[in-house]
């Protein structure tokens, strides 16, 4: 019994270590599932994202072209635009470049161009051959050609050589001047005839030149081919106005009355053939209502 201690007394406690400096004790890393439970607990926290926006909605255009302009409202004061800067030097060379460019394009003299025939300034248009066609298609096409080249050339000398040689055309004074007029459609024609060698001058052109189809060079010639003046008179005409058949029936009907003053006998005959008569024959005019000048519009039942 005498080896036995004695209990302790509750008043002594054990001695307590003493505490380490903050710079001994190491950090103390928290359990693994504590960790994890913080992580779920912050994104439980965290508000969840919204979703983007549907393209055919309405508010989301409206929404992504307020987001732009902002964007280009902030970058414009910050840096200028690659595009625009090369647009704008674009447009200022193009306003460099107006002047010249309308220069060159201008023409050098309006007044050059009056004299031209109607239709000159147009390029004429390349017809290729159809290879579909047979041989008996374009055997025919080509007959029609002749025969309308062929009716062309006989209205000069339909009873026109007979004409001419059974009058003697009248003499003339040298230096006298035969002046008319002549009116087609809206053509104008002024006529000068003096003593010459047969020469028509249109414009200060050849007829041949002015007039490149046969059939207005025979219209110019009709007059003077049916009184037998081809080869005695000059003509000089100065026409305007018009198209290029109006512009020979014009040129024809001045010839006619200019070769009456030269020798009032021929009036006869070409008031018979029509070469003194002023054609009045124009264009009608439109009418209200309708689509052109008689033409209506197509009637519907129902």
């Amino acid at each position: 019994m005498a080896d036995e201690e004695p209990p302790e007394s509750p008043e002594q406690k054990p001695e307590e270590p003493e505490a380490p400096t903050p710079e001994e004790t190491p950090a103390e890393e928290p359990p693994a599932e504590e960790a994890l439970s913080e992580d779920a607990a912050t994104e439980a926290e965290q508000p969840e994202p919204e979703p983007a926006p549907d393209p055919d909605t309405p508010g989301s255009a409206a929404e992504d072209v307020a987001g732009g302009d902002s964007e280009e409202a902030s970058g414009s004061d910050s840096e200028p635009d690659p595009e625009v800067a090369l647009a704008a030097d674009a447009a200022a060379e193009g306003e460099e470049s107006t002047p010249e460019s309308a220069s060159k394009e201008a023409p050098a003299d309006s007044s050059k161009g009056a004299d031209l025939p109607p239709g000159a300034d147009l390029e004429p248009i390349a017809v290729e051959p159809d290879a579909k066609l047979s041989t008996e298609e374009r055997a025919r096409i080509d007959a029609e050609a002749e025969e309308r080249a062929s009716r062309e050339a006989a209205l000069v000398t339909d009873g026109t050589e007979e004409d001419a040689a059974a009058r003697a055309p009248a003499q003339m004074e040298s230096g006298s001047r035969y002046v008319a007029t002549g009116k087609r459609k809206r053509s104008i024609a002024r006529v000068i005839l003096t003593p010459g060698e047969g020469k028509i001058e249109i414009n200060q052109r050849t007829l041949e030149e002015y007039f490149p189809r046969p059939l207005h060079q025979t219209m110019a010639r009709q007059p003077l081919a049916s009184a037998g003046y081809e080869e005695n008179v000059d003509v000089r005409v100065r026409v305007h106005g018009g198209g290029i058949s109006g512009q020979a029936g014009a040129v024809r009907h001045g010839i006619a009355r200019a070769l009456t003053e030269i020798d009032p006998e021929l009036r006869g005959d070409l008031k018979r053939k029509g070469f003194l008569t002023r054609d009045a024959r124009v264009k009608e005019r439109r009418k209200a209502g309708l689509k052109k000048a008689r033409k209506k519009p197509q009637f519907s039942k129902r």
